[in-house]
């Protein structure tokens, strides 16, 4: 099996160094990108098999950017998961409609982050 590539869209250090652990310790390989941009650019030079999306970004939301992602043809089926401190009612109708495949408000439990990618991992290798 290879190893799979998880791209983290993150402007906080703290926030994706928590990641960066969670799935590296776990055999992943995480690849990292600071603002919405960026993250869009790292989506077509890695294609990971999974994306974290953070929703509030400096350049271009994570919502621009997954609706960026998903329009390329050769993009559009990574999932993305939006990860966000906006929990409030409608957020994740919103992150939807943008494209998102999933949705985890902060603070979220490292656990629950890492059961929801592997579930889309396995569902992607599956199907």
């Amino acid at each position: 099996m290879t190893r799979k590539v998880i791209l983290n869209v993150e402007d906080n250090e703290a926030n994706r160094k928590i990641v960066r652990y969670l799935f590296e310790s776990k055999g992943y390989k995480v690849v990292e990108a600071m603002d919405g941009e960026e993250g869009v650019r790292m989506a077509d030079q890695e294609r990971p098999d999974i994306i974290l999306m953070d929703v509030q970004l400096p350049k271009l939301s994570g919502y621009e950017a997954t609706l960026r992602i998903k329009a390329n043809p050769a993009l559009r089926d990574i999932p993305v998961i939006a990860v966000t401190s906006f929990a409030l009612s409608g957020d994740d109708e919103k992150a939807m409609e943008a494209g998102c495949d999933d949705y985890i408000a902060k603070p979220f439990k490292p656990r629950d982050l890492l059961e929801r990618v592997v579930k889309f991992l396995s569902a992607k290798e599956a199907g």
